[in-house]
Parts: structure tokens; C-alpha cells; sequence
């Protein structure tokens, strides 16, 4: 039997995770991660997966408070763990001893060396919707990303400010609050009288994807 299929989607060999293509990620895996709940495109081996709940009391209340979309799972073992979320391109970001902020609905994967917490953005009191609750992760390790379509990663040497639900992650070094536009927000965003944006400051990078996701996907 022949087909271009068998050299174009022949799976990678490596350990640890790696791009399977640009749309899947492949863990091969000895040992554990944490991923997207749902996410789960195939697997080979002896691989557990199991309910990650928040991991400690201050993250559950503010996971149980603000609705952040980061519904995890463990998963553990030896073998081979394919993972995509709707088809969403699938970047990797190698963390060395430093910090990432993430929005919880584009993580897909991470290593179980980093840590992890949600923080707040400010302004409003954060009980603004747009996902304004994101993830920092800490440490080394790897982060699997997801974007919805070919992001942009943007310097940030002046102010900066994204839609809430473009912004993908960011520095976490950078000053982050909320500015509101409320009499052009009609005019200035994508969507329907859109008035907050995302407001950025310092020295750092902002990783854009130019949809603003799916409106109700939080799951696999």
C-alpha cells in the first residue's frame, strides 16, 4: 500500500512534547504532564489520565470564583499522548527559570516541573467578562499553546492594548490592567460595542491571535 499519508503523518519519535503538526501535539511520555481536559486526540501505551482539580484552596476558590477556563487533567505513564483543541495551531514556549502569563483558554499542555496559579488582571474589580482571569505558569519547563489562526507576537516598548479575548500571553514582567473605551468601543473593536481592552506597559512581548476564539469553548 502507498500514500503520501505515510510519510507526511508518520508520528515523531522524541520524549517530552514536540509538534506533531502544526494543528496536534505529541507527548511522548515517561512520567506525567498536566493537560486541557478533552483534549485527548489518541494514545498508545499504558497512560492514565485522571481529574486535576485546582491543587490548592486559594487556586480552587479563585478557579470556583472566576469561572477561568483552565480545566485540567493528569496524565501519567509510559506511551505515547496525541492532544489538539479544535483544531487551533499549536505552539510550544520553553520557560528557563522565568515567568509566562497565559489566557486559560489557550493552554493545552504543560510540563509538571512549573508552577502554576490564576491571577487577576486590574481594574473593574476583574468582574468584567473578556477572560480578564489568566494563568501564570513559573519556572522551567514547557508550555504547549493554542491559537486560533496565525498570531502575532507584538513588542511591548509603549503602551499596548488588545482585545481581552485576542491576547493569548504575555510577559509576565509587563504592568497589565484594563482600559475601557466605552463611547468608541462600538467602533474600535470586532465584535459588538466592544469597550474594554487589555492594557499593556513595560518591557516584554504580547502574543495576539487575530480571532477572538470560540464563544462557548472551554472543553476539548
Amino acid at each position: 500500500m502507498r500514500s503520501e499519508l505515510f510519510q507526511e503523518a508518520q508520528e515523531t519519535q522524541r520524549l517530552g512534547m514536540h509538534r506533531q503538526n502544526r494543528k496536534m501535539l505529541r507527548v511522548g511520555l515517561n512520567g506525567e504532564f498536566y493537560a486541557r481536559r478533552g483534549s485527548m486526540s489518541a494514545y498508545q501505551g499504558s497512560v492514565d489520565f485522571s481529574f486535576q482539580g485546582a491543587g490548592s484552596v486559594g487556586r480552587f476558590f479563585k478557579k470556583t470564583f472566576t469561572g477561568e477556563g483552565l480545566p485540567l487533567m493528569r496524565v501519567s505513564g509510559q506511551g505515547d499522548v496525541f492532544l489538539a483543541h479544535n483544531a487551533w495551531d499549536v505552539h510550544l514556549v520553553d520557560l528557563e527559570s522565568d515567568s509566562l502569563t497565559v489566557n486559560g483558554d489557550n493552554v493545552l499542555a504543560f510540563e509538571s516541573t512549573l508552577e502554576w496559579d490564576i491571577r487577576r488582571v486590574q481594574g473593574f474589580g476583574g468582574m468584567v467578562s473578556g477572560g480578564l482571569f489568566n494563568t501564570v505558569f513559573t519556572g522551567q519547563g514547557r508550555v504547549a499553546i493554542v491559537c486560533n489562526g496565525a498570531p502575532v507576537l507584538l513588542n511591548v516598548d509603549q503602551p499596548t492594548f488588545v482585545d481581552t479575548k485576542s491576547a493569548v500571553a504575555w510577559s509576565s514582567s509587563l504592568s497589565a490592567g484594563i482600559r475601557s473605551t466605552v463611547k468608541a468601543g462600538a467602533v474600535i473593536g470586532r465584535g459588538s460595542g466592544e469597550a474594554f481592552q487589555l492594557a499593556l506597559e513595560g518591557q516584554g512581548f504580547v502574543l495576539v491571535q487575530p480571532s477572538e476564539g470560540a464563544p462557548a469553548a472551554h472543553g476539548g
